[in-house]
């Protein structure tokens, strides 16, 4: 009862207060609303943000599809890859294996062609030795040869004069023996005459006439034989100055 029988001020004291709450909900709803507005704004660019962010996660999802696929890719070229080097690999073992024995086999090689290299240096020693050996062998070689020449030259020289005094003494043999025979007959005549006649005066002669004609004879006979030895001598001299003349 005492709430019906309020006055007339107190309803609008009642109303002006509700009317002031309803005022500041008004205004706290049209703040609300701006705030709300601002939100929904926001809320808008948000949207916006989101799209653009999706579509960029779309484009990022398709790109990593794509590397994927390249790492896919990639993956079976290094497992490839991987095949081969490990292809390569045992290939390269072999080789080197093969290499090993090689380089083995080349250092035996070595040493023997060390061992050839020197028994060739010790062979190129001694035939550098035996070279100077002939070197001088061949210089004793070629001074014999040219005192040889010398020799045979003046043996030639020599034999040549030997061949002129055997052709000078065949000559002179050849004069003697016509000496010999100009004397056996030309000059012993005249001497086995005056012997003969001196043999006749010894003997035979018995008077002064026949003693005169002797001595005629003897005279005769001693005159050719002056005579011959007068040639004998000329003859002697032509060839001691020009040797015999064969004429």
């Amino acid at each position: 009862m005492n709430k019906i029988k309020k006055t007339v001020p107190q309803v609008d004291k009642d109303l002006e207060g509700k009317n002031e709450d309803l005022d500041k909900c008004s205004k706290n709803l049209i703040v609300s609303n701006q705030e709300i507005s601002i939100q929904h704004i926001q809320n808008e660019k948000q949207a916006e943000e989101l799209i653009l962010a999706y579509k960029k996660i779309e484009l990022q999802d398709h790109e990593k599809e794509e590397r994927a696929d390249e790492l896919f890719t990639a993956n079976n070229e290094l497992i490839y890859q991987k095949h081969e080097k490990e292809k390569r690999a045992v290939e390269l073992e072999i080789a080197n294996k093969e290499l090993a024995y090689q380089f083995d086999e080349k250092a035996k090689r070595a040493d023997e062609l060390a061992i050839a290299n020197k028994e060739l240096l010790y062979q190129s020693i001694e035939k550098g030795k035996r070279a100077d050996e002939l070197l001088v062998a061949n210089k004793e070689l070629v001074f014999q040869n040219v005192e040889k020449e010398k020799r045979a030259n003046e043996l030639f020289i020599a034999n040549k004069e030997l061949k002129k005094k055997e052709a000078q003494l065949k000559e002179h043999i050849r004069c003697l023996e016509e000496m010999m025979f100009v004397i056996s007959h030309k000059v012993r005549q005249p001497v086995v005459n005056i012997l003969g006649l001196a043999n006749l005066i010894d003997l035979e002669a018995s008077c002064k006439i026949e003693l005169n004609q002797i001595m005629v004879f003897i005279k005769q006979s001693a005159l050719s034989l002056d005579t011959f030895t007068k040639e004998l001598t000329t003859m002697i001299d032509d060839i001691s100055q020009n040797g015999c003349d064969k004429k």
